[in-house]
């Protein structure tokens, strides 16, 4: 049955408008007429009904979408079948999908985009800590409130990460234009699949398109896997560009760490471009402070303690007491009054020992990350090194033979990661081996002219490879 305005669901959901068709099925807004609310239904395509993968796929959306309770992640309330069609009830969020937005902006600015990633990134690391993946992040799953919250929907083809999956062999899931070199390889999708995918949304959203197109679908995917993304423009924050362009990293242990790590550092830049000083960054605390409330007693209804009558006694000791002192200080001036002429008395300089307060290292930092210099040619890494304030000490390593392409070509770094400016990041390099022979048995006239002793046959001497004439060394 094809969902129309007016028709009923589960005896209690009654279709108003259509909101939008995604690849699963259609969304609708319905009016939920038992507990009187406004609810989105998503209802699975008729020609889909037939298909039991899909079918399952789609309850395991409704368990494992309602497992994860985050304010970023649209609740799921209900699922159903019957009638020839199966839908899900979710929560009607108001505001618009970052897709229509991108749709009629074209580009948003380095702040909006950071505070997406901040709140996207939050919520998946929920998700990711419950053993849920997403494997569909885009811009249409994506919807921005009014206010600016985002929440995430459509867990239709996500999956616990220890469950069998869902998809025939070879089948890849999730949009192409969004997709992690690992998914389109037909690899299991983890946690850093969506941190891939949300780079390419934030790839778009700053720069009004997508980095990897195409005539059809496989090449796309074979340029997820094998291409760079293009360069952004200068136009857009370097910062903001290297944080999108780790989460672009095509090897998943080479992007940040957790969603939850590239939610902080979105958020922090994002308070940097802001104008936030780097103490207030720091100072920001996230954890609401619980506050004890101290309950004082109702003079109306509990009656005050009577105090005992102490007050003519007080007085009668402090007139003693200062009696007391006043013969004391006399005592005390007289006898010094006769000492004066006999004892010196000593005067003393204090001596106040300052406060050392430290300095705060206000030394700024960039962050370089393995991708930006790893098989990357020394010359080309050097530059990029030195042209972010940081000393460069290009160390020759590992000797290769002369065909190898490889040559001059970084393989390995140290000091890597949110480096102070002036600080020194060491680099290592393939070089070139020259092997030179020499005849093995002493011939007349093979004798070395000069002195010296020959050497032996097949002696490998490394030599640095001449510098490049252009381009890089991979």
């Amino acid at each position: 049955m094809k969902p129309e305005a007016g028709q009923v669901y589960g005896n209690r959901y009654r279709l108003v408008d259509r909101i939008a068709i995604g690849g699963m099925g259609e969304v609708w807004r319905a009016h939920d007429e038992v507990i009187l609310r406004d609810v989105a239904i998503k209802i699975l395509k008729p020609e889909f009904m037939g298909d039991p993968g899909f079918l399952e796929r789609f309850r395991v959306e409704a368990k494992h979408a309602a497992r994860v309770d985050h304010e970023g992640i649209a609740d799921v309330y209900d699922y159903g079948e019957g009638s020839g069609s199966a839908y899900l009830v979710m929560e009607l969020v108001s505001g618009d999908s970052l897709a229509r937005i991108i749709e009629k902006r074209i580009r948003l600015t380095g702040v909006e985009v950071l505070s997406i990633m901040e709140q996207t990134a939050r919520a998946l690391h929920a998700a990711h800590e419950d053993g849920l993946v997403h494997r569909d992040v885009k811009p249409g799953n994506l919807l921005i409130t009014p206010s600016g919250k985002v929440k995430i929907t459509d867990f239709g083809i996500a999956r616990v990460a220890d469950q069998v999956a869902l998809t025939a062999t070879g089948q890849v899931m999730g949009t192409v234009q969004y997709l992690a070199p690992e998914q389109a390889t037909g690899k299991q999708a983890t946690p850093s699949t969506d941190i891939y995918s949300l780079g390419i949304v934030a790839y778009e959203a700053l720069t009004g398109r997508r980095p990897f197109t195409g005539e059809s679908q496989m090449v796309i995917a074979m340029a997820q896997i094998n291409d760079k993304p293009p360069a952004m423009g200068q136009d857009i924050d370097q910062r903001v560009q290297d944080l999108v362009f780790s989460c672009l990293a095509k090897k998943p242990n080479q992007r940040p760490g957790s969603a939850l790590d590239l939610s902080n550092r979105a958020r922090a830049l994002r308070l940097q471009l802001e104008g936030v000083s780097p103490t207030e960054i720091f100072n920001q605390d996230q954890t609401p402070t619980v506050r004890t409330r101290v309950t004082e007693p109702d003079p109306k209804t509990e009656p005050l303690e009577t105090l005992p009558i102490i007050w003519p006694w007080l007085a009668l000791i402090g007139v003693l007491f200062a009696a007391a002192a006043g013969v004391m200080i006399a005592i005390v001036l007289s006898l010094m009054s006769e000492q004066q002429s006999e004892v010196p008395v000593p005067t003393f300089e204090p001596t106040v020992s300052p406060t050392k307060i430290p300095a705060e290292d206000l030394t700024p930092t960039v962050v370089v990350l393995l991708t930006d210099v790893i098989g990357k040619n020394v010359a080309d890494a050097s530059i990029f090194l030195k042209e972010r304030g940081l000393v460069v000490d290009a160390v020759p390593g590992e000797p290769l033979n002369l065909e190898d392409p490889r040559i001059l070509t970084v393989y390995k770094a140290d000091g890597l990661g949110q480096v102070k400016v002036g600080a020194t990041v060491k680099i290592y390099y393939y070089i070139q081996q020259i092997t030179l022979p020499y005849p093995t048995e002493s011939t007349p006239g093979s004798e070395p002219t000069d002195g010296s002793i020959p050497l032996p046959s097949s002696t490998v001497f490394p030599f640095p490879s001449p510098s490049p004439t252009g381009g890089s060394g991979n």
